[in-house]
């Protein structure tokens, strides 16, 4: 900045007169004293405040930026509040001080964050004599049974003293009780290592009419009576062969003339819907409770998955097991691939996070789908069965590539819940899933398999209940089991409550709507029955 001297009598015949601030160019050299004297007092030469014209940005004059360390500003603002003195920031020659100018002489130019050393070692003195006066007392206070020092010295430990010899002999009741462990452990283990015998029993008339045709072969006159669907309303049939509850319902495939149960007495039992209405085999094989059966494309095989760790992988006529299949893990659904030239192609989800894929065929292991964070608890086909959709206790969902082991679409939000059972709907645009947040949400099939938010079904109470959620064959109702023993029924299209029915005591666990008679719907619970609804 250009600045200039305040008097003008200074300025005689041989010196120049100041330089003025408001000029935008200088014809010649100044000098240092001419640059750097500050404009003051009101003798100003060009101005009546003795500043110049455009120069005044304070009502007090001209306030300058000045650029310096917050730490240094600190200092110093400190240092003039404590002392009385502090550096000057206009002065940039030499150690100008503005303030009390003995007392800096007096302290040797100290600061307040910077002592000078005599300073220091009076300081590090007081700090010692200080500490051996405490020490000195607390002496004192650890003599005195009183104080609670004397206590911390003195308190003895529960487990304080010499550690006493180490038991090398049990007692007679530590004998006993190892004894007993032992040989509930060896029951335990030798009731998993049971074989059950693979058998079963035929409960009908007999197992080939007169003409020659199958039992298991669906009646002539079975047809699609109406395309419309309407809600059942009345309770028509009981089926109560099962001592425990049922844990999962199928109808025979596209025409419904049978039904598959697998329940929790380890047995599984096929009924007849179309006629009498009683058992007609009984498949015996499994030594725990059955968890999931499906049936293959055209129903004359199906599968059950059992907490014995074992698939058994039945001829639905004979009764026989065709072949076992185990990982040594529980698997918690089983499914066929839908294609009709893949219905050798086996897929468990495990509860050790896998999807396995078998070869029923060879009974080999063709691929392992291993990205799941917890037991996997649906796998549901889609895209033409190009890909599978699978869910787990990981409470996220996650899309496969058939045979291909990469996950092509994750989908997990922290608003989400485990969703233990999903279905797709008829026009295959739409699958839902039972979320265990007491709702039932709508993701599309495509590309980008988005939530649709505008579709969520509630009302009913599922939280801590793997309940079945289904379609009827028009897509019109949707419907699932609750843990209160009702099963409700949805519109597709308006997201409202149509119907509920209370079905079981206890859970509602499984629904099945027949897949020809198109107001028939069944449901299985917790109380050992299956009932029939129209």
């Amino acid at each position: 900045m250009l600045v200039a001297s305040s008097a003008g009598g200074e300025f005689g015949p041989g010196k120049r007169k100041p330089i003025d601030p408001s000029q935008h160019s200088v014809n010649f050299n100044p000098t240092y004293d001419q640059l750097w004297t500050p404009i003051v007092g009101p003798a100003h030469p060009f101005a009546k405040d003795g500043l110049a014209k455009g120069l005044k940005n304070h009502k007090l004059g001209f306030v300058e930026d000045a650029s310096i360390a917050s730490f240094m500003f600190d200092e110093q603002y400190n240092t003039f509040h404590a002392y009385g003195y502090a550096a000057d920031p206009a002065a940039s020659i030499g150690n100008h001080v503005v303030g009390d100018v003995d007392a800096m002489k007096r302290l040797d130019d100290a600061t307040v964050y910077n002592l000078p050393s005599h300073e220091h070692r009076k300081r590090k003195l007081e700090k010692r004599a200080n500490k051996e006066q405490l020490d000195e007392e607390t002496a004192k206070e650890v003599e005195n049974p009183e104080s609670d020092d004397w206590l911390v010295k003195n308190s003895k430990s529960p487990w304080a003293g010499k550690k006493e010899g180490l038991q090398t002999e049990l007692t007679e009741e530590q004998k006993k009780a190892a004894e007993e462990h032992a040989s509930k452990k060896g029951e335990r283990e030798k009731a998993e290592k049971i074989e059950i015998e693979d058998k079963s029993t035929f409960h009908g008339k007999e197992e080939y009419d007169y003409q020659g045709r199958s039992w298991i072969a669906p009646p002539k006159d079975v047809k699609a009576t109406n395309d419309h669907c309407y809600i059942p309303k009345r309770w028509i049939h009981t089926w109560s062969g099962h001592t425990k509850g049922v844990a999962a319902i199928r109808f025979f495939p596209k025409y419904g003339h049978l039904l598959l149960s697998g329940s929790m007495d380890t047995k599984v039992k096929i009924w007849d819907v179309h006629g009498s209405g009683k058992c007609m085999r009984t498949y015996m094989g499994h030594s725990k409770a059955v968890r999931d059966i499906t049936f293959n494309n055209d129903g004359s095989k199906f599968l059950s998955a059992s907490y014995d760790r074992k698939i058994k992988y039945w001829d639905t006529e004979t009764g026989k097991v065709i072949s076992t299949f185990s990982t040594g893990k529980i698997p918690y659904v089983v499914k066929f691939n839908p294609d009709e030239d893949k219905q050798s192609v086996l897929l468990a989800g495990m509860s050790d996070k896998k999807i396995v894929q078998w070869d029923m065929n060879s009974g080999e292991i063709t691929q392992e789908y291993d990205q799941h964070l917890g037991a996997v608890n649906t796998i549901t086909f889609v895209d033409n069965n190009r890909r599978f959709v699978t869910s787990s206790d990981d409470k996220s969902l996650r899309v496969w590539e058939f045979g291909i082991p990469v996950v092509i679409k994750y989908i997990s939000e922290p608003h989400m819940h485990s969703m233990p059972s999903i279905t797709v709907h008829p026009n295959t645009n739409w699958f839902a899933a039972q979320s265990l947040d007491n709702q039932i949400l709508i993701y599309s099939t495509r590309e980008r398999f988005r939530l649709n938010k505008k579709k969520r079904f509630a009302g009913h109470i599922v939280a801590g209940y793997a309940c079945q959620v289904n379609f009827s064959p028009d897509g019109r109702f949707i419907m699932s089991g609750d843990g209160e023993g009702r099963c409700w029924f949805w519109d597709w299209k308006t997201c409202k409550v149509f119907r509920t029915l209370k079905c079981h005591e206890g859970v509602c666990i499984g629904c099945e709507w027949h897949p020809l008679e198109q107001s028939k719907v069944a449901t299985c619970g917790w109380d050992g029955l299956i009932k029939y609804w129209d």
